[in-house]
């Protein structure tokens, strides 16, 4: 009896011990969560934790300094951290950090004595720290892969080659849609826009071709012109400006040195035609433009005419977009609700084309960005060609933050302002640099939009109901009439307002 009373005792401190011991442990796991080399200091490891604290302290430095970026900044810091070799870096600094953590979560539970912890709550503490450890190492190498992929990926698409000095106060970017299908030889540029942008304001005009605008013509810089100097004409009214790029990769002899001479014919020809000189180009797949779509999570319009997926004259393959308020609309929807001619017109299409960009300007906010980055990155790898150097892309994201809150002017060169198969190009360079002159004048006298008497009317069909919801819900809306639409209009919202 008195063996047993001399035991229950000794039994007890050891419980009481070992109950301690994992307070602690829990304790310098939850330190190193909380200061990376904390515990280690306490524990006596003091190489190791000072270590752990400094590059702690470092990286409490770095995000200090970031968010004072962002606030004072922001272009800067997004021209870093669009540079390829910047992420490349930091790809590997991240991998090794979260290792470091990794190893400093065990390190902690070795610190701990697991050994007189008892198998119970040395198997409690060994787990969670074994846990911790493997979290961290798995997301710094899951981080660290995503990093150097958007790193080769911005080194391919950020190229550069495009200028970011202004032109009389402006930035102009040529938008092209490539169309590449199954049922043509060679890629053809189906949509060519022109965003002229204020460099102060961001105020945007944008400036529509058709694609089977004739006798373009060229600049006599162009080695283009002594082979059409007349314009891009033929007999048979072929030679139309969607056909451009493919004439300049079959003369890409005349480009020597030049990266697409597609893309650069094209280029010359639009500043001919518009009378604006081009600081970038931006050309997007339109087949792999739904997979853009979808990585924002869909577009959001106003659809008041049922939109065939599939056809365009047979019967739609996958049946219809349907009308109604508020529309969500998936990838393959957007793309065929942009290139959709059934009972309808180049000219329409094209007024589409434009409301889906002010659809995905307005919301493909920040937010969006952050939180698909690595969809977003991957569709555009896959779709978009430009010379937007990764320098000047925080310059142009900060112009499209202000283009948010003001109208987008919009000229179309269509019907009957401009017949495609008869071009008069003076009344077309007139009309860019009247369009222009009323976009800044607004600037001028300090109106984030044209009065209602300046706007250009819609067709009675599709008549603006007052001003879009664009700016206010980041959801743009069309009428996807067959009714031509307007040539000039004040705020492109305006005539992407649904009946």
């Amino acid at each position: 009896m008195a063996a047993i009373e001399a035991i229950v005792p000794g039994e007890d401190v050891r419980r009481r011990s070992q109950a301690a011991g994992l307070r602690r442990g829990l304790t310098m796991v939850a330190m190193t969560v909380v200061v990376p080399g904390s515990a280690q200091l306490a524990a006596g490891n003091r190489r190791i934790g000072r270590w752990g604290v400094r590059v702690w302290l470092a990286l409490v430095t770095a995000t200090i300094l970031a968010l004072l970026g962002v606030l004072l900044a922001r272009n800067l810091l997004l021209g870093i951290f669009t540079t390829g070799w910047v992420l490349w870096l930091g790809s590997w600094v991240v991998l090794a950090l979260g290792l470091f953590w990794a190893f400093l979560f065990v390190n902690a539970w070795w610190a701990s004595r697991p050994r007189d912890l008892g198998s119970l709550r040395g198997g409690i503490l060994g787990a969670i720290a074994l846990v911790l450890a493997v979290v961290v190492a798995y997301g710094s190498i899951v981080t660290s892969s995503a990093l150097r992929a958007s790193g080769s990926l911005v080194s391919t698409i950020f190229g550069g080659g495009g200028t970011n000095q202004q032109k009389a106060g402006r930035y102009n970017v040529l938008l092209l849609g490539s169309d590449a299908g199954n049922d043509r030889e060679g890629t053809r540029t189906d949509s060519v826009t022109i965003a002229s942008i204020d460099a102060e304001t961001g105020r945007t005009v944008l400036f529509g071709l058709p694609r089977n605008l004739e006798d373009v013509p060229f600049p006599d810089s162009s080695p283009l012109k002594s082979l059409y100097p007349n314009g891009y004409g033929c007999a048979n009214h072929s030679c139309l400006l969607n056909a451009i790029y493919l004439l300049g990769q079959e003369h890409k002899k005349l480009y020597p040195g030049v990266k697409d001479p597609g893309v650069q014919a094209v280029k010359e020809a639009v500043e001919a035609t518009t009378g604006l000189q081009i600081n970038y180009y931006a050309m997007v797949d339109m087949y792999g433009f739904a997979d853009l779509i979808d990585a924002l999570g869909g577009v959001r319009l106003d659809i008041s005419k049922r939109v065939p997926k599939g056809g365009w004259g047979a019967p739609p393959s996958a049946g219809y977009i349907e009308p109604g308020p508020d529309r969500l609309l998936t990838g393959p929807e957007a793309l065929w609700f942009a290139r959709d001619r059934d009972g309808s017109s180049d000219y329409a299409r094209m007024q589409r084309q434009k409301c889906v960009m002010v659809a995905m300007l307005h919301q493909m906010d920040p937010l969006t960005v952050a939180t698909k980055f690595g969809q977003i990155a991957s569709a555009t790898g896959r779709i978009l060609v430009t010379d937007v150097p990764s320098g000047d892309v925080g310059m142009l994201v900060d112009l499209a933050n202000k283009a948010k809150s003001l109208d987008i002017a919009n000229v179309a060169f269509t019907p009957p302002l401009v017949a495609p198969g008869s071009p008069n190009y003076a009344i077309i360079r007139a009309t860019v640099v009247d369009a222009i002159k009323a976009s800044e004048d607004l600037d001028k006298a300090g109106m984030s939009s044209a009065p209602p008497s300046s706007k250009a009317a819609a067709p009675a069909s599709s008549a603006a109901t007052g001003k879009s919801t664009a700016k206010a819900t980041g959801k743009a809306t069309s009428a996807a009439t067959t009714d031509e639409p307007a040539n000039t209009t004040e705020d492109l919202s305006a005539i992407c307002t649904a009946r």
